[in-house]
């Protein structure tokens, strides 16, 4: 009798499956958001069975305040980065505010990030654990603005104002049209006071 020959599988720690989940939940939920993507497709997505997606996240919603969190860090962290290398570079106040702008800006071209968002935006209206992800998300970059540039509540409200119109052009393509109107709305990119 031949000895079984050892398995040279590796099997997935439950973390890295859950990262698996996570990064395929970005994808699979960004095309159709939350209420309108089958937990079978980000299972299926993620190489792991719809029952085991379940044990990771034992709810759709479990799922979705997870990506909508994931999304949340991800702008949290650009911000802070911009931040310090602003400060590294000299600059304080406008200068990250600006910097934290700019670098909003090039986090809003990856694609799968804004669409995600902007489905977190929509499903929060519906939804209380999405509504408490995203406003969770929202106090803390709140926080960030206001300590690192010591901006006043107006000027903070005109940055996170002038962010939304940002996700709204970029959805719609409307940075990459000459037309008067997008050219009018896409110059409103200024991140420091309007006064």
């Amino acid at each position: 009798m031949v000895p079984p020959v050892p398995s040279t599988r590796t099997l997935s720690t439950a973390e890295e499956r859950r990262e698996a989940v996570l990064e395929a939940g970005m994808r699979v939920m960004a095309a159709r958001g939350p209420h309108g993507t089958p937990t079978m497709d980000v299972a299926k997505a993620a190489g792991i069975s719809q029952a085991y997606l379940f044990r990771l996240f034992p709810t759709k919603t479990d799922l979705a305040v997870a990506l909508v969190q994931r999304c949340n860090e991800r702008i949290h962290a650009t911000f802070v980065a911009a931040a310090a290398q602003a400060r590294a570079a000299g600059g304080s106040g406008e200068d990250i505010l600006h910097a934290m702008g700019e670098s909003y800006a090039d986090l809003i071209q990856d694609r799968t990030l804004l669409l995600m968002q902007l489905h977190g935006h929509a499903a929060a209206a519906e939804d209380a654990g999405i509504r408490a992800a995203m406003q969770d998300g929202f106090r803390r970059l709140h926080a960030l603005v206001k300590a690192e540039t010591g901006a006043e509540d107006e000027e903070v409200a005109h940055f996170f104002a002038t962010g939304m119109l940002m996700n709204v052009l970029a959805a719609m393509g409307a940075f990459e049209l000459d037309e008067p109107w997008a050219t009018s709305l896409c110059a409103y990119k200024e991140y420091d006071d309007p006064a």
